[in-house]
Order: C-alpha cells, then structure tokens, then sequence
C-alpha cells in the first residue's frame, strides 16, 4: 500500500465516521428494533441491490486507490457516502468496518453447468441456462457435505492491515460467515428450474433424497462453523432488510465463538412459487425447519409469492418477517400475516426500468400497501432491492427514496 492509497481510504473513512456518528443513526436502530419487534411506529424502508455500474455521477464511485485490497474498501466506503447523500431512506451507518476472516467452504462439490447471455457488460445481472445433473440414483453421490477451512494468518494480515487503514477512525470487526442455506436456489442451478419442478413431481422420493442430503450437509456446516467459532456476530441486515434486535444475541454469547442462536437466517423457496401450499409444506418447510429451528431470528421468503403459503410458514421456527414480493397479493398477505409478522413488501422495481420514471404510479402503489398494511395492523417495511437498471438515470432511485419517506412517515 502507498501513503497516497492509506490517505485516500482514511479520508473516506473519516466521513463515514463522521455520520456513524451522528444521533440519527441511533434513532433509526430503535426503530428498526421496535419494528422487529412487530410494533412498528412507522413503516421503516430500506434500499439495497443497487446497479452500481449506472450510479456513477460527478465520479463519486470512481476509484482512485491502486492497491487491490485498498480499492476494496475504498469502494465499500464510497459506495456507503453515495447512498447516504443520494438514496438514504433509513439505512444506518455503522462506526466499524466488517473484516472478513479467510474462511474456505467447499460446499456441495457440485460446479455449475450453465449457459450465460449477457445484454449489458457492464452489468452483473445475466441470463442463465442450467444444465441439469440429477438424473440418476448415481447423481446424488455427487453431494458432498461441506467442509470449512480457515486460514488464521491471512485473517491476522487482512486485520493487520485494517487496522493500518482504519484505526482511530472506524472499529475494525473480524467478520464469520453469514450462512446462506437455501435448498432450491442451489438445486435450481443444478437442475434447472423445468427439469427440478418436473422431478418434484414424477420422482418425488428421488427428490426428497436429494433434499436430505443437501439439509445434512448444511446441519455440517453449521456445527463446523459453531464449534470453531467461524460464524458472523448478530448482523446490521438480513437479506437487504434492517436485523437491529433487542431479541438476539442470545444469552451465554460469547463475540469470540458466536452460536447460530444468536444471529438472523434467512430461507426462501423461490422456484416453488407456483407449487402448492401441500408440496411446499412437504418439499420446502419439512427441510428447512430443521435449519431454522438453530437460528435465533428467521427472514422468511423472497420473490416467492407467498400469500397463499402464510399458514406453512408459520409451522416454520423463529419466523419474524415474512417477504411479498411484487407478484404477492397483498390483501390476502397481509390478512394471514396480521400482527404476527413483519409485512416485508419488496415494490416492484420495474418501476424504475421502464422508458420513463412515473412518480405517481410509485406514490399510489406504496400507499396502497401502506393502507392494506393499516387495515389489518401489519408492521411494514419497504425493500426495493434487486435493481438491475434505472435505465442509466440515477435520479430515478434518489425520487423513489424521498417517495417512499413521505409516504412512510405521513402520518
């Protein structure tokens, strides 16, 4: 690292400080724990899964750092300045910096088989064709249990030199792995999404075996990562949404050896969308309670529609906030959900892609889910997240953001 590449993360760093210290940043964590609590005082909403690649206005994502690790942060950093002067709505920013340790998961052992269309280079959203391995007794011996790995001295260098970069600014944090244990996201990339739906429903019991090895395997990784003491502290965000909790960490929790008790999970079916409440009660909420039942706090669903499946997931353990995505009909959610859940609606973010930006067709659906929200006293979040275009017009999302505020704090 040169002098030129320390200054230019410390004096990012110093600005990131410098709001992490400001009092609004506590006032938004009670919130977000107030409405973790299902007691929402107001809708709380949150931007993330943002395309970066067309955000870049008076160069203020631009790097300058030539050193690789150095550029690393200094993109995080930017990228946290950005959103807090553009697109804040109630993110907080925190006064520590998240090392990740150097930890190793072989994982299943399968590598993908895929065809890749790309339409925007500059974007990482592609179009994917998966190959589909599983279609032989034989195939499901190529499920593996995972195995966790860590190497101890690239973890003391990375924080070596954090501290270097960081010290007397932001809090440096050795970082474990944040597990992400969904069973179809993986087969989907296996299978494909035709050939495992079709399984599911001509090889049921062949599709079962696959699915016990797969939850067997992550039963593995979570004891590998508990008993080394290589899972993540109670997190900022679970699956783009505010984790702050007064509910977690769990009693006993030691910072050094974090248990799955103490943090968020988050599951989600997604390719099981168009199934039915009794093959998602024996094909998903069977497997994935075995995983939930270890968390302390549990992130429910994604693009899923899940309307029609409230009364399945509520048989799955420690639930406290359940995703309506924008194919979800929202009254039915919401009136299963009721004061149980968090109603985490995900708007629709199509509205920002479009040949034009219409801020009243932003305002009305916000409001709509607001006041079906109201109607059967659901604690409410916005996440607008998975953004793949604003169509190269920034200024898209930042009007979305202030929508969103007005509409989530109009009392």
């Amino acid at each position: 690292m040169t002098d030129r590449d320390i200054s230019i993360v410390r004096e990012l760093a110093a600005q990131v400080a410098e709001i992490a210290a400001l009092p609004v940043q506590k006032e938004k964590r009670r919130l977000w724990r107030k409405l973790n609590r299902v007691a929402a005082e107001r809708p709380m909403v949150m931007i993330d899964q943002v395309c970066w690649n067309e955000m870049n206005i008076n160069e203020e994502l631009t790097l300058r750092c030539q050193n690789l690790e150095c550029q690393q942060y200094e993109r995080q950093l930017r990228r946290i300045l950005y959103q807090w002067h553009h697109f804040p709505v109630d993110m907080v920013v925190e006064p520590f910096i998240r090392i990740p340790k150097a930890i190793t998961n072989t994982g299943f052992g399968i590598k993908v088989q895929e065809q890749i269309a790309v339409t925007d280079p500059t974007s990482s959203v592609v179009g994917h064709k998966f190959i589909n391995q599983f279609e032989t007794e034989a195939d499901l011996e190529k499920i593996k249990k995972p195995v966790v790995t860590h190497d101890e001295a690239e973890t003391r260098r990375r924080l070596e030199v954090a501290h270097q970069l960081f010290d007397g600014l932001l809090n440096v944090r050795a970082w474990g792995m944040e597990p992400y244990l969904s069973l179809w996201d993986p087969i989907a990339t296996w299978m494909g999404v035709e050939a495992a739906l079709i399984t599911m429903a001509d090889r049921p019991d062949y599709m079962h075996r696959l699915l016990s090895r797969m939850t067997e395997g992550y039963l593995s990784l979570l004891d590998q990562l508990e008993d080394r003491g290589l899972l993540c502290q109670p997190q900022s965000l679970i699956h783009c949404t505010g984790a702050w909790t007064d509910e977690i960490p769990a009693p006993g929790y030691n910072p050094e050896k974090p248990r799955t008790k103490d943090i968020w999970m988050f599951g989600l079916a997604q390719m099981l969308g168009t199934v039915s409440p009794k093959m998602f009660l024996e094909f998903e909420v069977a497997y994935t309670s075995r995983l939930c039942e270890r968390f302390g706090l549990v992130y429910y669903g994604c693009c899923d529609p899940l309307h029609d499946k409230i009364d399945q997931v509520r048989l799955i353990p420690h639930v406290r906030k359940i995703s309506m995505s924008p194919w979800a009909n929202q009254e039915r959610g919401a009136e299963a959900i009721g004061r149980d859940f968090v109603f985490s609606r995900k708007p629709n973010p199509a509205f920002l892609a479009g040949p034009s930006f219409d801020e009243e067709l932003v305002r009305k659906d916000l409001q709509q889910t607001k006041e079906i929200c109201q109607r059967y006293g659901c604690s409410l979040e916005f996440i607008l997240k998975d953004i793949s275009t604003v169509g190269y017009q920034p200024e898209r999302l930042f009007r979305w953001a202030k929508i969103a505020m007005e509409v989530a704090e109009d009392t």
